[in-house]
């Protein structure tokens, strides 16, 4: 088992990197055409659910699940249209905010590969047209 200073959440920099990274992130969903109209005009609440899913998918603390239950990401994302498009916005949104937080190299790529395997797993819908 990992001890606390051994987890990817601590080694990142723990709450404030996932702060910054949720704000980052969501910085880019709201400008990209493919992405903002699936997401409310208020992010705040999917902002902080976001960074709580975050937190504990690392090794953070497991507030989500206490407050939420578990996180069931494919059912939670089954009323929005997740296309492969969508998904490949969502990453690129997801790897530009790595990068404007100046999290590593290697940590980006592992972080970015994690995500683009529960990505895939959001898709629900074909492109359109």
């Amino acid at each position: 088992m990992e001890s606390a200073e051994q987890t990817p959440y601590a080694m990142i920099g723990g709450a404030e990197t996932i702060r910054l990274l949720v704000e980052a992130f969501y910085a880019r969903v709201q400008r990209d055409p493919d992405l903002a109209p699936i997401f409310p005009a208020d992010l705040r609440p999917v902002m902080e659910r976001q960074r709580l899913f975050l937190t504990q998918l690392l090794g953070g603390p497991p507030i989500y699940s206490e407050l939420h239950g578990p996180p069931m990401l494919r059912a939670r994302h089954l009323p929005h249209a997740v296309t492969p498009r969508r998904r490949d916005a969502w990453l690129r949104c997801m790897a530009e905010a790595l990068q404007e937080i100046r999290l590593d190299e290697l940590t980006r790529g592992w972080l970015l590969r994690r995500l683009a395997g529960i990505a895939q797993q959001m898709v629900n819908a074909p492109d359109a047209g």
